[in-house]
């Protein structure tokens, strides 16, 4: 029987990483899309907090495609984004040097855009023997082809696509504790 762990981030070894989600990338996104992804980055970043373990925040560019939306930054008053003009966040030095000091092992990886610098954060997470988990309810592309395609390319890469209740209940793993009420209520 295969090793079927491999399907499920482990809360003790993972980390968050918010890609991108910026106030002029996000005005090109589909309201709705946006509206659902930032809600659930929302309860990702919740999760975060609830497991203690941390997140990493990158802006693409910040002079040209502005800040964080408030939605996201507001609640990682301890977090500071890293800017970066390279696609992949792992071609920032920092970014690296911060997963590496943390220790983690599993990365829920969301953001915009899938097909960019998502996707290319992913395959580069991949190589560098990181397992990726992608919740595909919580990454956009200005286009639904082009978010489509990022999640098949990931996923044929080995990245391991969900949702963010999937990955949440799969973090969570039983009903009926204190964590199961508080984070639950999230996504009703």
């Amino acid at each position: 029987m295969p090793d079927l762990s491999v399907f499920r981030p482990d809360p003790q070894h993972s980390a968050l990483v918010i890609v991108d989600v910026q106030e002029k990338l996000s005005a090109a996104m589909p309201d709705n899309v946006l509206q659902q992804v930032v809600r659930n980055i929302g309860v990702l970043v919740a999760a975060a907090d609830e497991f203690h373990f941390p997140v990493l925040l990158t802006e693409q560019y910040p002079q040209g495609l502005g800040a964080t939306l408030e939605a996201i930054k507001s609640p990682l008053t301890d977090v500071t984004p890293l800017e970066k003009m390279s696609f992949s966040c792992c071609a920032v030095a920092d970014f690296c040097k911060q997963l590496e000091a943390k220790r983690v092992r599993d990365i829920l990886l969301v953001g915009m855009e899938t097909h960019v610098c998502v996707t290319q954060t992913a395959l580069d997470l991949l190589t560098d023997h990181y397992r990726v988990f992608v919740p595909a309810d919580a990454v956009c592309s200005r286009s639904e082809q082009n978010w489509r395609l990022g999640l098949d390319l990931m996923r044929q890469a080995g990245v391991v696509i969900g949702s963010t209740e999937m990955f949440l209940f799969m973090m969570l793993g039983e009903a009926g504790t204190d964590r199961f009420r508080k984070l639950s209520k999230l996504i009703r």
